[in-house]
This record gives C-alpha cells, structure tokens and sequence, in this order.
C-alpha cells in the first residue's frame, strides 16, 4: 500500500517553501494546469508516501482545528534541532500543541495554512 495525503491551498508557493526549506521534504513532482490545477508532491525517493498540494481558481475553505496534524518521525534529536534552526531563522516558531501527549514527545509547527505540523523521534 501507498498513501498520499492531498490537500488543497490557496497559496502553493507558501506551502511549497515552508515544507522544502524548512521541514526539509523534496518536491518529488509538479503539475501545471490539470483541469484548472496546480499542484506539487512532496515527500522523500523510494518511500511509501508523499504530500500533495495544489490550487486552483477555487478557494480553499479550511479551518484548521488544533489537532489536524501531519506528524514526521525522525531519526535523531539533531534533525528536529536542524528544522528548529531554520524555522527561527524565518521567524516561525514553535507553538504549544492542544494534544499534551506532543507537548511531551513532539515540537509543533504551523504551516502557512494554519495546520499543525509535529516533529518526533522515531520509535
């Protein structure tokens, strides 16, 4: 099995930074005006997943609630401390997460669309 978790947005180049220069994903793919679409896809080579994001002339109608969250295992401390870096370098810093368990076991981002993104250790 593979997973792809797709999301729409109403700024693609936002999303497209913030999960590259920051988080630290490839952009795998991209389209260009499919059926009005634009999109990227986002992850890692040779996984079983990968983000998808695009926009159209639709609006995205999102509301974000404090627990729609993408979580990232990582290996080690020093990746989250490398993320950390360049998120303060941008002047994104980490917010307190509404599920305890992440303020114990996690740091919390937001994308630029208002969700959660939580950065953990392997286990």
């Amino acid at each position: 099995m593979k997973f792809r978790y797709a999301r729409h947005t109403n700024d693609l180049n936002s999303i497209i930074n913030f999960y590259t220069k920051i988080i630290g994903l490839e952009k795998l793919g991209a389209f260009k005006n499919h059926s009005y679409y634009n999109g990227v896809f986002l992850g890692f080579p040779n996984k079983d997943w990968h983000i998808e994001f695009t926009e159209s002339n639709e609006e995205a109608l999102h509301i974000p609630d404090d627990d729609d969250l993408i979580v990232l295992y990582l290996e080690s401390i020093e990746k989250i401390d490398e993320i950390k870096e360049r998120a303060q370098k941008l002047k994104i810093f980490p917010v307190k997460s509404k599920n305890p368990y992440w303020c114990l076991n996690g740091i919390e981002f937001k994308d630029p669309d208002g969700y959660g993104v939580v950065l953990t250790l392997e286990r």
